[in-house]
């Protein structure tokens, strides 16, 4: 009888050790399938922005009206802007992929520094002609690799998991023709960027991918490993799984995770000083017992811990029971809007479940400002009458042309409705307007 009983319960046993693979391989492979859903779409509607940018540019030099020029270059500009999105979705953060990035960034400066003058008293020039007609052609020549690569992975049912698969195992020699033919793609634009010595197009919108604010020593992966346990709240570096960068990575780091029956954790950290680039822990979060203001304190605390300096909230909203604060570093009384980073606290016991630092360490650096030249009175006279201005600042932000500008921040009001205005402090020039959502709080600091 107790051999029965043992028999049965070892049956069980096993179907449920089976049930619970089943069910661990199904999630994974959910997961996969929507990561490979996202890399395709971004892939083929960059082939297509690249196919109809092409076409709006030799467009664009076929007309002769000046009312119809301007809003033609516009259009550049905003297919410009959507091309750099998709490469931002594609994995090819292992593989360099500047050179292609940077030479649309240049097509969208150099349309929209055009489109955003009176083309009727400053018509285009024979330079900046002569350099549309040479866009037109190294876009052409984009595209018509790009439909190569399109052509090949439709053909072979290739798929974009496997080119993230590749990357990251920068020691074996994988034929890859995805990644082969986005090699081509960057070696061609790097042949451009040699030829166009009029620097008629120069860049600033693309992202510096430098990481200058990276300090420290080299971290060994053991380190890592060791300062992963601390940062994840893991114990024992056995419980975690590490893998370091690919060759030619824009940053090197190390990707450390873990996953229990409970929960799993993610974390990014450099190589160079052993940096939180970026941080997820996944667990199922209880019912709320801090406020939405002692999370903000807890992400606080966990950002002088870490060393990051002087930053400030400017942003928070909650949502199922998770704090989500935004930070901006601070110094001197200017706000600086590119060195951002957000922090996820849990509402049950003020854990911290999520941090995003790449913006910030890719942009942070000492600046050295020039005073304002217009007063924040005199800036206050280009809001809008009607908004009720209720808290200013001076903050530093990028432009339409990733250029960093200092301006008077204005918060207010207008009916229902709260807004951040931004005046260039220079010229008093409305930089931009946004319109906050209601579930934005702000903490103001005296």
């Amino acid at each position: 009888m107790i051999r029965w009983i043992l028999i049965a319960v070892l049956a069980i046993g096993v179907i449920g050790t089976g049930f619970w693979g089943y069910q661990e391989h199904q999630e994974k492979n959910a997961v996969l399938i929507q990561a490979e859903n996202t890399y395709q779409r971004a892939f083929h509607e960059l082939t297509y922005r690249v196919d109809v940018l092409n076409d709006k540019i030799g467009s664009a030099l076929a007309m002769n009206s000046k009312q119809r020029l301007s809003p033609q270059l516009v259009e550049i500009w905003r297919i410009t802007s959507e091309a750099l999105s998709d490469v931002g979705q594609l994995p090819l953060g292992l593989l360099p992929f500047n050179k292609t990035e940077e030479f649309l960034a240049n097509i969208g400066d150099f349309t929209y520094r055009t489109a955003v003058r009176d083309l009727e008293k400053e018509p285009l020039s024979d330079q900046e002609t002569r350099s549309l007609e040479k866009l037109y052609k190294q876009s052409g020549e984009i595209k018509d690799e790009l439909r190569k690569v399109q052509h090949t992975a439709l053909e072979n049912n290739l798929r974009w998991m496997d080119v993230q698969l590749a990357l990251a195992n920068e020691g074996e020699q994988m034929d890859n023709t995805i990644i082969d033919g986005f090699k081509t793609v960057e070696k061609k634009v790097e042949g451009f960027a040699e030829g166009n010595g009029d620097g008629s197009t120069s860049n600033k919108t693309v992202r510096d991918h430098e990481f200058k604010f990276l300090t420290g020593e080299s971290l060994s992966s053991e380190k890592a490993l060791t300062k992963a346990t601390k940062l994840l709240r893991v114990n024992g570096k056995d419980k975690l799984n590490i893998t370091e960068s690919g060759k030619g990575a824009e940053v090197p780091l190390y990707s450390i995770s873990y996953r229990n029956e409970k929960e799993s954790g993610y974390l990014d950290l450099s190589q160079t000083g052993g940096h939180p680039l970026t941080l997820l822990v996944n667990r199922p979060v209880k019912q709320k017992q801090i406020s939405l203001n002692e999370g903000m304190k807890k992400a606080e605390e966990y950002l002088k811990k870490n060393q990051f300096e002087d930053m400030t909230v400017f942003q928070s909203a909650q949502y199922d029971n998770i704090g989500a604060f935004s930070f901006l570093y601070s110094k001197d009384g200017v706000r600086y809007y590119s060195d951002a980073l957000e922090v996820k606290v849990a509402l049950d016991n003020g854990e911290i479940l999520g941090l995003t630092a790449i913006d910030y360490f890719m942009n942070h650096n000492d600046r050295k400002l020039a005073e304002p030249e217009i007063s924040a009175d005199e800036a206050k006279e280009m809001v809008n009458p009607n908004v009720d201005i209720q808290e200013e600042y001076l903050a530093v932000i990028d432009n339409d042309l990733g250029e960093e500008v200092l301006t008077y921040e204005f918060l207010g009001t207008m009916g229902n409705e709260t807004y951040r205005i931004f005046i260039n402090a220079n010229d008093g020039r409305e930089e931009r307007v946004e319109k906050l959502s209601g579930s934005e709080v702000n903490y103001a600091r005296g």
